[in-house]
């Protein structure tokens, strides 16, 4: 929580600094991008390295390194030599450490916790997720007001507090045994996923549906020209999503799914596009808030049945690598479906082009009912459902 709050706190200084030293719309863009393209351009190796050395010790490294980036920005601020380029090198670091720690962490989570309650563990970790993403702008947004340094020391204290916690994890050590470095062994995490039919149903299901169904990129135009709200009407919209992601999150950890996780699975996404298709005709913003709302909640029991599937149907010694492919598919995901989002409602516009994502989740989802059979019929994560695909 520590170190995606601080993360998300950074992002919004970064983001708000660059544009105050440029006014230049494009640096953002290329703000973005920093942050963005190591996670595509490491993958295959971040991956590697999670299932060769120790996970903790990678997400203690990861964070230390944050928490100094933090520092220099601060220093950078104070004496006056913060620019551009500083900036954008700070924000390829910044996304160069979420692309080793996101796959690290998320691959350490089974190492932690039985099998048998590794789902509440992944609701109870999805809760987390979307609390920093309420409360990380939030703060960083409260701290900016006061002055961007105050949001450099903040992030850089909770980022070496957090990487302190993750250095005094204990668990119990596993022996791996130690593969060449090879083309072949960067690659395996997506030669894997590509063999197993239910985790490649279960994955490529992600990229698609919020490919097709993310609503986030227009949601400035849906405050302006539909519901006619402002400023403080779209705050409202972009919080919604996560605290119905947070709401749904805490029921999973208290009660989780004890069958049917493929009909369940299929269902959640059927609702997440019905909500869609609801907020693009909606004029009303009580309505559209509701109907946001739902879609984070819909989200996250796919989200959780999706992740929980896929660490326990993945062995230890491949859980880097199949995470990285996993982040790397969720990463593209989100960017292409803002892009997608965009580019469709720009032909068509933004209330046509969201009501077509909704209708295109659940084509999605009907078209991926037939297409894996084996992940419909889903009843337990831990079942034996490693039915392979041919090489």
């Amino acid at each position: 929580m520590l170190s995606t709050t601080s993360f998300q706190m950074l992002s919004v200084a970064i983001a708000w600094q660059m544009y105050a030293l440029t006014k230049d719309a494009f640096s953002l863009g290329f703000v973005g991008l920093a942050q963005f393209a190591p996670m595509v351009l490491l993958t295959f190796v971040v991956g590697h390295v999670a299932d060769r050395f120790d996970r903790r010790r990678i997400v203690f490294l990861c964070q230390i390194i944050e928490g100094g980036i933090a520092v220099l920005l601060l220093l950078g601020n104070l004496a006056g030599w913060l620019g551009r380029e500083q900036i954008l090198v700070a924000a390829a670091i910044l996304g160069a450490c979420r692309a080793f720690e996101g796959p690290s962490s998320s691959a350490l989570l089974p190492q932690l916790v039985p099998k048998a309650i590794l789902q509440q563990a992944v609701a109870w970790s999805m809760s987390v997720g979307q609390t920093s993403q309420i409360l990380g702008p939030a703060l960083g947004g409260l701290l900016i007001s006061l002055g961007p340094a105050f949001v450099y020391i903040t992030a850089a204290i909770a980022l070496l507090v957090a990487g302190t916690l993750s250095f005094l994890i204990r668990m119990e050590r596993i022996i791996r045994k130690i593969e060449p470095v090879t083309i072949r062994s960067i690659f395996m995490g997506l030669v894997f996923v590509y063999r197993h039919k239910v985790i490649l149903g279960t994955i490529s299901l992600d990229l698609f549906a919020v490919l097709l169904g993310g609503a986030t990129a227009l949601l400035p135009i849906f405050a302006q020209d539909i519901l006619h709200t402002g400023p403080w009407g779209l705050g409202l919209m972009r919080t919604a999503p996560a605290v119905g992601a947070l709401m749904m999150s805490i029921i999973f950890a208290y009660f989780p799914l004890k069958k049917a996780y493929g009909p369940t699975l299929f269902g959640a996404l059927a609702v997440f596009g019905l909500a869609t298709m609801i907020f693009a005709l909606s004029t009303n913003l009580v309505v559209s808030l509701v109907a946001l709302l739902i879609t984070g909640a819909s989200d996250v029991v796919s989200v959780v049945i999706r992740t929980s599937l896929v660490q326990l149907q993945t062995p230890d010694e491949m859980r880097g690598r199949v995470s990285a492919v996993n982040s790397l598919f969720i990463g593209t995901s989100n960017q292409l479906g803002e892009f997608e989002s965009g580019m469709l409602a720009g032909f068509v516009g933004a209330v046509p082009a969201v009501f077509i994502g909704g209708i295109g989740t659940i084509a999605v989802a009907g078209l991926w009912m037939y297409l894996f059979p084996s992940l419909r019929r889903l009843q337990s994560l831990t079942e034996d459902i490693q039915e392979k695909k041919p090489a």
